[in-house]
Order: structure tokens, then sequence, then C-alpha cells
């Protein structure tokens, strides 16, 4: 069976749909938003981070970030505390509910990748990751900004 390049498309567009919809189920289930899990998820991958270091890794606004740490904050799941060595700056840190709630997220992940790729040779693996990578570098690269790729 022939396998036409707009039907990959559609597929992708299929993959992104039901991935985030699992994804925003999950958070809403926490009470967040996905930019609040973002910050959770940022954090506990990377350690505390200034609000500055935030807003840059996020490509958003340090009055956004406030926001968002302001809502995290007060749900508990992090801690603000002074720099060390700079006095106008804030760190951003994990609490224990956060840690214990991101901690989860990732063995969920890895669960659910091994249901995902069950059955999955080594080499199907390599290949599928090999063709979403140069897909994404596409993506990233060379398509201009506005661009539509088709869907909705």
């Amino acid at each position: 069976m022939a396998v036409e390049e707009t039907q990959v498309v559609d597929q992708l567009f299929e993959l992104a749909v039901v991935l985030g919809a699992q994804m925003n189920r999950r958070l809403a289930d926490s009470g967040l938003t996905p930019a609040r899990g973002e910050v959770i998820w940022l954090l506990h991958r990377r350690g505390q981070l200034t609000q500055r270091e935030l807003s840059d890794v996020l490509d958003c606004t340090p009055r956004n970030v406030t926001g968002l740490v302001d809502a995290l904050e007060s749900a508990g799941f992090v801690t603000r505390t002074k720099h060390p060595t700079d006095r106008r700056a804030v760190l951003v840190s994990l609490t224990t509910r956060g840690e214990t709630l991101a901690a989860g997220w990732g063995m969920d992940r890895d669960d659910g990748t091994a249901r995902l790729f069950a059955g999955t040779s080594r080499a199907e693996l390599a290949t599928f990751a090999t063709v979403l990578d140069r897909v994404l570098t596409v993506l990233r690269t060379t398509m201009p900004e506005g661009a539509t790729y088709g869907g909705p």
C-alpha cells in the first residue's frame, strides 16, 4: 500500500490532537492550565530558575511569568525565594507538592511510552524517530511563520 504525504500529515494532526487532549485532561485533573503545567515540568527538569530565566525559556513576558508563578504559588506547587547574590532576582522552585506531581507525570509518561510502543521493534522505532526529527527540523527551520500545513 502506498502512503501519501497528505495521509501522514493527517495522522500527525490526529496524533497532536489525541496527545493534547490527554495532556489537557491530566492537567485539568490537577486544576492546571497547559501554561502552568509547563512551568512545573520545566522546574522539575531544570531545577530552580529565576523568573527572568522562566520568561526567557517560555518565550513570554515577565508579567506573564509573574501571573503563572502567582497562581502556582497560591495552589502550593511552587515557592519563591530571594536570589542569594542578585537582590533584584527571585528564584522559583517546586514545593514537595509540585515535585510529587511532576514525578508522577514522569512515571505516567514512562508507562504510557512502554504501552504506546509495545510491539514496535527497535529498528521501526529508530526509523520513526529519524523521520520525526526530520519533519520537526523542517517545521522549525524552513517553514515561514504563519504557514499552514492543512487540518483545522
